[in-house]
């Protein structure tokens, strides 16, 4: 939120750890094809991103994020990714309101800028499906 950025090295830190753990826990042929998942949601990013709706940023997070999710888990992902959009959203809005907020990080870009850190819903958003997927098998 200070640069209103997602490190490319976060991005490839999350394909690493698909790459090397995602074979320990699902079979390799599902591990496979999940790699599928992350060429199109890249893809989509892209003309996403060319079109402004989302950021590079964004793009690239939910492309690295997309082998992690099952296919058949997509609606209920969208689901739980607008509840956290809406939740990150107002949290966000309170704190920049906040001096107190403000004082701690001074400076920070999404104080000032109009449009939103999304990646503040995208990480919790992926957080919560990997731990109820664990949760319910």
């Amino acid at each position: 939120m200070a640069r209103m950025k997602i490190p490319n090295l976060a991005v490839l830190a999350l394909l690493l750890v698909f790459a090397f753990l995602g074979p320990l826990v699902l079979p390799l042929d599902i591990w496979a094809w999940q790699w599928l998942h992350f060429v199109v949601v890249l893809g989509a990013g892209f003309v996403l991103n060319m079109s402004r709706a989302i950021g590079a940023g964004d793009a690239k997070f939910a492309a690295a994020a997309a082998p992690f999710v099952l296919v058949e888990d997509a609606g209920n992902l969208a689901f739980l990714f607008a509840g956290v959009l809406l939740a990150a959203f107002a949290t966000h809005r309170a704190a920049r309101k906040s001096r107190a907020v403000r004082r701690l990080a001074p400076g920070w870009s999404s104080w000032s800028r109009g449009d939103f850190p999304m990646g503040l819903a995208l990480g919790p958003t992926l957080i919560f499906y990997l731990v109820v997927a664990a949760a319910t098998g």
